[in-house]
């Protein structure tokens, strides 16, 4: 399902799974993949190149950058995929790759090229 009034740069160019969720007034480049099962909220930017894989919650307001990974599975291969969520207003810079399993903060920042691998607080600058 997707939003009122979002768009989706070259959808013929991007694999979007019909059981993504995914809110009103977003933006989507092309090139990106979404998995089942993955809610996105209103109002969030993803940049060309994502990988979004089922089990991530992106709630409104987020930004994530070009050829941001996410994971859903710590021991590939295996059927337990692990949940992530990034909670409203987080922006994650170009080239992160988030490990499954984590949850990114409020507001937080992920500086580009960081890899996640525990949780980010709320309001806070990760980066490395």
């Amino acid at each position: 399902m997707i939003g009122q009034d979002t768009k989706i740069w070259h959808p013929e160019l991007s694999n979007i799974h019909p059981n993504a969720v995914i809110g009103s007034n977003c933006v989507l480049h092309s090139h990106i993949w979404i998995g089942e099962d993955v809610h996105i909220g209103n109002n969030v930017k993803i940049q060309a190149f994502s990988f979004i894989p089922s089990g991530v919650i992106i709630e409104d307001d987020v930004f994530i950058g070009p050829r941001v990974t996410f994971t859903n599975d710590k021991y590939p291969p295996s059927n337990e995929w692990s949940k992530t969520l990034v909670k409203r207003g987080a922006s994650l810079g170009a080239s992160v790759t988030v490990i499954c399993g984590v949850t990114i903060g409020e507001n937080a920042k992920i500086g580009a090229g960081a890899v996640v691998t525990k949780d980010i607080p709320a309001n806070v600058t990760a980066f490395g």
